[in-house]
This record gives C-alpha cells, sequence and structure tokens, in this order.
C-alpha cells in the first residue's frame, strides 16, 4: 500500500512539474506566443524589443498589431508603461520591412478599435500579423477569436472555445464580459445581411 502512494506521489508531482514548466516556458520563454493561421496571423504576449527581430525572421512576419495602452489602471495584471511602447515601436522600425500599429484596446473592444483592427487586417500586405498585448491571454486571444469569425468563417462558439478552454471561472467563460461578448458579437457579414 505504501509503494503505491508513492507512484501516485511521485506521478502528481510530475504533473504539477510539468504543468508548472510549460507555464514558465510559455510566459517568460516563448512569450505565449502561438499560431493561430500558420503563416497568416500568430498571437503572443510582449516580447522584449532585442528578440522581436527573431520572431520577425522566424515566422516572417510583416506587421504587429500591439494592443496595449498606458493607463490601463491595472499595473498588477498590465503594467503598460509608455517607455515600453516606445522601445517596441523603435525596434520594429529598426526592422525593415514590417509595420508597428498600436490598437491600444480594453479586454473588450470598442468599435473604434475594430475599426482600426480590421483595416489592418483587411489589407493582404500587412500579412503575416502578429496581434499582441501584455501577457498574451486576454486581448490578444480576443482579437485572434475577432479574426477567426471575420475571416476564417469561424462560429462565434468555436472562435471562443479556440481561443481558450472554456473551463469554470476562465477569461471566456459564459457570464464573463469576454465571453458573453465573443457569443453576442456579430460580423460585418452578419451586420450587412441584416441592413434593409
Amino acid at each position: 500500500m505504501k509503494k503505491n502512494k508513492k507512484i501516485i506521489l511521485v506521478l502528481v508531482a510530475v504533473v504539477v512539474l510539468f504543468f508548472v514548466g510549460k507555464y514558465v516556458y510559455d510566459m517568460h520563454i516563448n512569450h505565449n506566443f502561438e499560431t493561430i493561421t500558420e503563416g497568416k496571423v500568430y498571437k503572443s504576449g510582449v516580447i522584449p524589443p532585442d528578440e522581436i527581430a527573431d520572431y520577425v525572421n522566424k515566422y516572417h512576419i510583416k506587421s504587429i498589431v500591439d494592443l496595449r495602452f498606458p493607463g490601463t489602471a491595472d499595473l498588477v495584471n498590465n503594467p503598460e508603461l509608455p517607455s515600453e511602447l516606445v522601445a517596441e515601436k523603435e525596434a520594429v522600425g529598426k526592422i525593415p520591412g514590417v509595420n508597428y500599429f498600436n490598437n491600444g484596446s480594453d479586454q473588450v473592444p470598442n468599435a473604434q478599435n475594430l475599426d482600426r483592427f480590421f483595416k489592418i487586417m483587411d489589407n493582404p500586405d500587412n500579412y503575416p500579423v502578429l496581434i499582441h498585448c501584455y501577457h498574451g491571454v486576454g486581448r490578444a486571444e480576443m482579437y485572434s477569436a475577432l479574426y477567426r469569425i471575420e475571416y476564417e468563417n469561424f462560429s462565434n462558439e468555436d472562435a471562443r472555445h479556440a481561443v481558450r478552454p472554456i473551463i469554470k471561472w476562465g477569461a471566456f467563460d459564459d457570464g464573463t464580459p469576454k465571453g458573453e461578448y465573443l457569443k453576442a458579437y456579430q460580423s460585418r457579414k452578419q451586420q450587412a445581411e441584416q441592413k434593409p
């Protein structure tokens, strides 16, 4: 019996270490970088200015959409400082042929954010695109879901489930502002069809 308990404890420890290691890798080494659509759209958290060129070269990125803006009043979860945004813009400016777009957004986009985002994404010359926010798990995933709805004909539910596993108390779960926004979102095509 003691041997079985030891085996179970070791297995639990291995699983915990795996997930902790993945979290550390994603957050601090990989910057939550993820492929949304191979060769077209990627999403991430903040990539340090001295590492941006590596990602641009590896994934042939032509445009970076930065969803951060200073003054979010959330200095714990999103400490977005003007100096960091300027440093990124300057780093991108040194990479030939790469566009930098700042589309500072709250967790749930407003109409102005959507207009700017779609103007960027409607231009085929801007692809491949990297969409990023501070952590890469909130706004970047929101806009990735909107991209999938608008440009890849995902249903709202499929796009919502594709960004993050829907779990109780998750950011995109039923009843959360982001989850409800994506559930109710009407694509531009749907809006056009409803006009008389």
